[in-house]
């Protein structure tokens, strides 16, 4: 018994392979696609998501600051406040803006240009 493949039937055998090789191909990117876009959008809702938990704690870390004691020293009315913080490296541009009102305090950090969030805000009255 001979069991030796005739040529094309060697070549049948092999274009079947390379066409099994091709579906396959495209099965798997027709998958992983989908899969990495799907990583690119949630890596984007991290960054924003982190950008605003920092600009909270900022926001948060300053008006504990001036109700301690440093808002006595400043004047009435609407002021950009200068924040040092090395977080801020890692922000969108923003500013912050302070409003005190007699006893009350407004502190607010607002970004320059789109990106992704609003305004945060922080009121209180001072004792």
């Amino acid at each position: 018994m001979n069991m030796k493949l005739s040529r094309s039937s060697r070549r049948r055998r092999r274009g079947f392979l390379q066409f099994d090789l091709v579906i396959g191909l495209a099965i798997l990117t027709i998958a992983i696609l989908p899969i990495g876009y799907a990583f690119s959008s949630e890596r984007q809702a991290l960054r924003t998501e982190y950008r605003r938990c920092v600009i909270n704690e900022l926001v948060d870390g300053e008006m504990e600051i001036l109700v301690a004691g440093a808002a006595r020293n400043l004047p009435d009315g609407s002021q950009t406040l200068p924040v040092q913080s090395r977080a801020m490296n890692l922000l969108p541009a923003g500013h912050f803006q302070l409003i005190k009102a007699g006893n009350h305090l407004q502190l607010s950090w607002m970004p320059d240009e789109k990106c992704g969030f609003s305004a945060v805000v922080r009121e209180t009255t001072l004792k």
